[in-house]
C-alpha cells in the first residue's frame, strides 16, 4: 500500500503480526526506535502508542514498504509528539521510589548490608542484598503478592456465592486486567495489585460473573453487582482514568 493509504492514528495498542525490527524515525531531531508490525489482515497503516511501555508502533500490510510506510510515519511526527508528551514518566522500582500498593503509596528502601528478604513495614518496603537487583526483586514480590491476594479473594467470593474456579494465575496483560475461561480458569493482570482494594475486587467480582455468563448481557451486569455487592461502576471508572498509570511501574 503506498503511503497515501487511508491514515489511522490511535492510541490504543496495536495487535497481531509479526514484529520488525530496527525501524525508527526522527522526533526533534532524535532518532525514535519503532516496532514494526506486519498483518495479512492489516489495510492501512496504523500508528500506535503502546502506553505501558511508551514505546511507537507501527502495523502495516504484509506486503507493504517499510521505506514508505516509515515515510508516512515521519510525516506525522507531531502527532507522536503530542502523544508521547501525554504518557505517564516511568518509574524503575529502584531503591528511593514510590509505588502505590493496594491504593496507598509505598517507598522502597534499600538498606546495604541487609538480608535479601523482603519486608513491608508501614509505608515503605525494606530489602538488602544487591543494589543492582533491587527492581527484579521488587516486581517479583509485587507478582506473588498478587497471586496470593487475587488468588484467595477469587476463591472466598467465589465460595460465598456457590461458584467453582478451576485456577487464578498472574500476567502482566495490558488489554483486559483479568479473563475467565469456560472452563472456570481466571486470570488477571499482577498490576490490580497496585490498585485500591475495591478496585480490585470488582475486578474478581467481574471475571467471577463471567461463570455464569460469558457475556456482558444485562444478566451479566446483574450477576456482577450481586457478586460484588455494590455498584462496580465507580471501580470501572477508576481503572478507565488511573489504569494506564499503573504500567509506568517495572523493573
Amino acid at each position: 500500500m503506498p503511503a497515501t493509504g487511508k491514515i489511522i492514528l490511535s492510541t490504543a495498542k496495536s495487535e497481531g503480526g509479526k514484529s520488525e525490527a530496527g525501524a525508527a524515525i526522527l522526533i526533534d531531531g532524535v532518532a525514535m526506535p519503532v516496532l514494526v508490525r506486519r498483518s495479512a489482515r492489516a489495510r492501512a497503516y496504523r500508528l500506535t502508542i503502546d502506553s505501558a511501555r511508551g514505546a511507537l508502533r507501527l502495523s502495516l500490510p504484509a506486503r507493504a514498504n517499510l521505506k514508505k510506510a516509515l515515510g508516512w510515519a515521519q510525516d506525522h511526527e507531531g502527532w507522536v509528539r503530542a502523544q508521547m508528551a501525554k504518557q505517564p514518566a516511568i518509574t524503575l522500582l529502584d531503591h528511593g521510589a514510590t509505588f502505590p500498593l493496594e491504593g496507598r503509596d509505598i517507598l522502597i528502601h534499600w538498606v546495604e548490608g541487609a538480608t535479601r528478604t523482603i519486608r513491608l513495614e508501614g509505608d515503605r518496603l525494606l530489602l538488602g542484598g544487591a543494589a543492582e537487583s533491587v527492581g527484579a526483586r521488587v516486581q517479583r514480590w509485587l507478582v506473588a503478592r498478587a497471586r496470593a491476594v487475587l488468588e484467595t479473594e477469587s476463591h472466598e467470593l467465589a465460595r460465598d456465592h456457590g461458584l467453582i474456579v478451576a485456577s487464578v494465575g498472574v500476567g502482566d496483560t495490558r488489554s483486559r486486567w483479568g479473563s475467565c475461561a469456560s472452563s472456570g480458569a481466571i486470570r488477571y493482570s499482577w498490576r490490580l495489585i497496585l490498585a485500591p482494594p475495591a478496585v480490585r475486587r470488582a475486578t474478581v467480582a467481574h471475571e467471577l460473573a463471567h461463570l455464569l455468563h460469558m457475556d456482558h448481557s444485562p444478566a451479566f451486569h446483574a450477576a456482577h453487582r450481586r457478586i460484588y455487592g455494590a455498584d462496580p461502576r465507580p471501580a470501572r471508572e477508576w481503572l478507565r482514568v488511573h489504569g494506564a498509570g499503573l504500567h509506568r511501574y517495572r523493573a
